[in-house]
């Protein structure tokens, strides 16, 4: 896990501050900037210059997860890392949480940076967010990379919902927002810990900064409403199915003790030219417990 911010206590000015980390900054030329966007701010980072990428990172993480891949990337791409709605610096409003709105907001962004056609990366609900993205303009998106997590309603999403491991799915409302209240640290270790091929591997500064973010106010509230959206998000996806599969290069990435060969199952339920990979010793946190190994199937796809 890397961050582009500087350390500071918590308190309610990080709402419009973007300082709210302690370990490895984003390339310094990265510039940051806020877009409004159906009833939302929208937090985003950009650096270089070349053909454009955007990432989009997924729940118990923020933007900052892409810094190795952002690094790597800037020297020969426009690279584009925003915060999704309800997450990280970006703002929480009480509603728009399914896909296809977080889509349009990624939309937004990119005509607000004069910014035509990209190329996808995406983990976890940034996938449902790309894959809504792409479906709605699919000429827009000139490849696209999706990491080790399903997209609802599409392949074999209703035999995933079946995983124990998912109950959080369902997990939501203002009692479940009054549990966890102030106790937002044990409940994203269960994920982190959970869905690791080794817990150690997702770090400790890693987890600490990524809390400060999920204890803002209305954090909680947005990141169970994102799960929530998943009924609305399967009937979205069913009408994007019925128009056809994605055209585009598609690379599927599953972290062996997650997702693993599934994540080119599901994106070939949705796309015709899927490329499959699979990260050795790697769980659901590719970026955090294999960044090397991530990033470089990646770079070599987009090149």
């Amino acid at each position: 896990m890397r961050s582009i911010f500087t350390s500071l206590a918590l308190s309610a000015s990080l709402l419009a501050t973007p300082a709210m980390a302690d370990v490895k900054p984003f390339p310094a030329s990265f510039k940051t900037q806020t877009v409004s966007t159906n009833g939302a701010n929208i937090y985003v980072r950009v650096g270089g210059h070349g053909p454009a990428v955007v990432l989009l990172h997924g729940y118990g993480e923020t933007g900052d997860m892409w810094e190795p891949l952002a690094a790597k990337l800037v020297g020969d791409h426009t690279v584009i890392v925003p915060d999704l709605r309800g997450m990280g610096l970006s703002d929480h409003p009480a509603t728009g949480y399914d896909k296809k709105t977080e889509a349009r907001d990624i939309a937004a962004v990119l005509d607000a940076l004069k910014v035509g056609k990209v190329a996808v990366v995406a983990h976890d609900i940034g996938n449902m967010v790309a894959y809504a993205f792409t479906a709605e303009e699919p000429n827009r998106v000139s490849k696209l990379v999706l990491m080790d997590a399903p997209l609802p309603g599409v392949g074999p999403w209703d035999e995933i919902l079946k995983s124990p491991l998912l109950w959080h799915f369902r997990f939501g409302g203002p009692d479940m927002e009054r549990l966890v209240k102030g106790r937002e640290r044990i409940y994203l270790d269960r994920f982190w810990n959970e869905f690791s091929a080794d817990p150690k591997n997702f770090d400790e500064a890693s987890r600490q900064h990524y809390a400060k973010f999920y204890a803002l106010p209305g954090a909680m509230h947005s990141g169970f409403e994102q799960f929530h959206a998943f009924d609305q998000d399967a009937i979205d996806n069913k009408v994007f199915l019925s128009k056809g599969p994605l055209p585009m290069p598609v690379l599927a990435i599953g972290g062996e003790k997650s997702f693993g060969p599934m994540m080119a199952t599901v994106a070939q339920a949705a796309a015709t030219n899927v490329k499959g990979a699979v990260i050795p010793g790697a769980g659901h946190w590719l970026m955090e417990e294999q960044p090397a190994a991530t990033v470089s199937v990646i770079v070599d796809f987009l090149r």
